[in-house]
């Protein structure tokens, strides 16, 4: 099992960037496969992006690739998300996940998850 918690979020204007951090607690962090989801107000829970357990493979929404950026230093135990560009539909609850195999945009494969951080962005 691994503790996830995320930071970074908080309120941005239309345009601005946030980076987001999801530190893990545990000695085997290199070998999950780790996901960024988000869930906005009134909406389900979806995929942002995921990053293989070694960094060389990362994967977006459609709609969020060229804005988001997903990365890893397994020697801090950190996942990061760079976001650029927001925009007020980015505005949600982001979550980060992790997983053991490969990476996928389905929620339901990942085993833990932290507590979420809350990003709005105003217009």
């Amino acid at each position: 099992q691994v503790h996830l918690v995320e930071s970074g979020g908080g309120l941005v204007q239309a345009g601005g960037s946030l980076r987001l951090s999801c530190a893990a607690s545990g000695r085997t962090f290199s070998s999950y496969t780790m996901g960024w989801f988000r869930q906005a107000p009134g909406k389900e829970r979806e995929f942002v992006a995921a990053i293989s357990w070694g960094g060389s493979s990362t994967y977006y929404a459609d709609s969020l690739k060229g804005r988001f950026t997903i990365s890893r230093d397994n020697a801090k135990n950190t996942v990061y998300l760079q976001m650029d560009s927001l925009k007020p539909e980015d505005t949600a609850v982001y979550y980060c996940a992790s997983r053991r195999g490969i990476a996928t945009q389905n929620q339901g494969n990942y085993d833990d998850w932290g507590q979420g951080t809350q990003v709005t962005v105003s217009s």
